[in-house]
């Protein structure tokens, strides 16, 4: 009599996370672990999917978002779920909810609206603030269910403003008691389930008044105390990002932090217009520090980062424009009444944005582009808006407004800010095929008016390993291995991102000559009516997580075994 499983995933081909190219196979799965993998087993499944002829991947896994808010309120983790993400790590560019003192929230909501674009209101009705500490935070999420898991790093903005108040917000230097404080309450973090530290250095994190994040320019004694308290404890990671405006000192100062850690330090690693072969020369040294022993991984995103643009989102390139501005906050249908207005358009389209650094953000023709649908991240040149308003012989500011003002005013624009100087994806396939890079910066849950990039697991199955017809491809094991297994592992996940037996039955089905992403979507489900982009995707024909099929067919099952991960895992033996 064959044996009976919980799931029996039938004929399909296996990328099973460790890079070869898929093989048939089947995988049987009991209870929340992965029981078998082979050809032809003999089990017999409770329930059997049959993959003939389907993609069988481990579910993804994505190290670098933003729902530290979402997951106090929601179950459904959106968009990560929907584009096979399986575990999210939250708590990222050294800002979240904890710990706080009830007298501090106002400044840590502040700094979430300015740096992760979360409007306070949303945050003010939805966060419940049932804790103070980071393990009581833990303990909130605990409590809840999700179709995801969540995993956590401790914040080193919130640490700054509970331990110093605005003596941290306005960043002056931390006493020796305030390093020992902060290293004492990181340790408590990673002691109760965070997964690592992360901390910011860039300018552009500031809050809407303009407040640079706490932790710019953090003295290196800071961090030390943080990276000696974790190395003691030995365990976690170090999330950083930084501008890398003086590389040399800045690299060297990080280099300094991660080697006194003992632990990996993660940074984050994009292609700048203003310096485009700057990261080329950061992944030297990062090979540098790790052949001296020093573990540092660049954490680097699958396709362009920048902006959507379009009238019924928070940016677009007529912003600032003064007829704008009194209609700006109106309910979107009443804005739009306004734009249909030929009188209104003609004397919105003669205006100029006053701001030039805001010009070359938002009216940099050459640079701005139709996203479609389904969205093209590796735009030519040639489709710019400059370039086809120069055929039409139109205005670039016409052009856009008109192509805005298409799908009834939903239409969006994209301008690429980071990794496309070039015009093309070039750079990035060179990041990721480096051996010291992982993954990441989606940012899933941020930016919500703007960017839906949560979306990019997907985008790598579609784009890097199937579709890309301007420079050379990903092998799909190779594109597979990214978004699971070198993830997982680099955050001390071991029991993740990779289809073998004992290892946590985590699965996606895909439909990999069907996927495709669809143009990312406005919705006003967030608290207090809140707006949010989120993106679909069609090809997933089952997402499982723990044992439990969450998604078929892109939609969701209802179940939610999600929970929160604490600490380092391994898979059972």
């Amino acid at each position: 009599m064959p044996e009976e499983v919980d799931i029996l995933i039938r004929g399909g081909h296996v990328a099973d996370g460790g890079g070869g190219e898929p093989v048939e196979a089947d995988v049987a799965i009991r209870g929340d672990r992965i029981m078998a993998v082979g050809r032809r087993l003999s089990a017999r499944g409770a329930e059997e999917i049959d993959a003939r002829g389907l993609l069988v991947t481990p579910g993804f896994v994505d190290i670098h978002t933003h729902y530290d808010a979402q997951v106090t309120w929601a179950e459904s983790v959106l968009s990560s779920s929907w584009n096979g993400v399986t575990t999210a790590l939250i708590g990222n560019c050294g800002v979240g909810f904890a710990p706080c003192r009830p007298e501090r929230r106002d400044m840590l909501v502040r700094l979430m609206e300015g740096v992760e674009d979360l409007p306070e209101v949303v945050l003010t009705e939805g966060l419940p603030w049932n804790w103070q500490s980071f393990p009581e935070y833990l303990e909130a999420i605990a409590a809840r269910r999700y179709d995801l898991d969540v995993a956590a790093q401790v914040p080193h903005a919130a640490l700054r403003v509970h331990v110093m108040g605005e003596r941290g917000a306005e960043r002056e230097p931390a006493t020796e008691a305030d390093r020992e404080e902060m290293a004492r309450l990181a340790v408590e973090g990673i002691r109760a389930g965070a997964l690592g530290f992360s901390t910011s250095r860039a300018i552009a994190h500031k809050t809407l008044a303009g407040e640079p994040i706490p932790t710019l320019g953090a003295a290196e004694a800071e961090l030390a105390a943080v990276a000696r308290g974790i190395r003691a404890l030995g365990e976690g990671w170090m999330q950083v990002i930084s501008d890398f405006d003086e590389p040399d000192e800045e690299f060297a100062l990080l280099q300094r932090v991660a080697a006194l850690s003992g632990r990996p330090m993660t940074f984050s690693l994009l292609q700048r217009e203003s310096r485009p072969g700057l990261w080329r020369d950061l992944l030297a040294k990062v090979s540098a520090a790790n052949a001296e022993g020093t573990r540092m991984l660049a954490q680097v995103m699958g396709r362009p980062v920048g902006l959507m643009f379009g009238f019924e989102l928070s940016q677009h390139p007529f912003l600032h424009r003064p007829s704008f501005k009194p209609i700006a906050d109106l309910p979107f249908e009443a804005r739009m009444a306004r734009l249909r207005d030929p009188a209104f358009r003609d004397r919105l389209l003669a205006e100029e944005t006053a701001d030039p650094a805001l010009r070359a953000r938002h009216e940099t023709w050459t640079r701005i582009f139709r996203l479609g649908d389904p969205p093209d991240y590796e735009p030519h040149p040639d489709t710019s808006v400059a370039a086809e308003a120069a055929r039409r012989g139109v205005a670039p500011a016409a052009l856009a407004y008109e192509w805005m003002m298409e799908r009834d005013g939903r239409a969006i624009l994209n301008r690429p800010l980071l990794n496309y100087a070039d015009g093309d994806l070039d750079a990035i396939g060179e990041m990721l095929r480096h051996p010291h890079t992982v993954t990441g910066l989606g940012d899933g849950g941020a930016h919500v008016g703007y960017i839906c990039d949560a979306s990019a697991t997907t985008h790598m199955l579609v784009h890097w390993a199937r579709d890309r017809s301007r420079g050379a491809k990903l092998p799909l094991g190779f594109a597979v291995k990214r978004i699971t297994r070198d993830n997982a592992m680099a955050v001390g996940l071991a029991d993740r991102g990779l289809i073998a037996p004992g290892h946590k039955a985590d699965v996606n089905v895909i439909d990999h000559g069907r996927l495709q992403l669809r143009v990312p979507e406005m919705r006003y489900d967030l608290p207090a009516g809140g707006k949010r982009l989120v993106q679909r995707a069609d090809g997933y024909v089952a997402t499982i997580l723990s044992g439990q099929v969450t998604f078929r067919d892109g939609v969701s099952t209802g179940a939610l075994p999600g929970r929160l991960v604490r600490g380092a895992q391994h898979p059972l033996a």
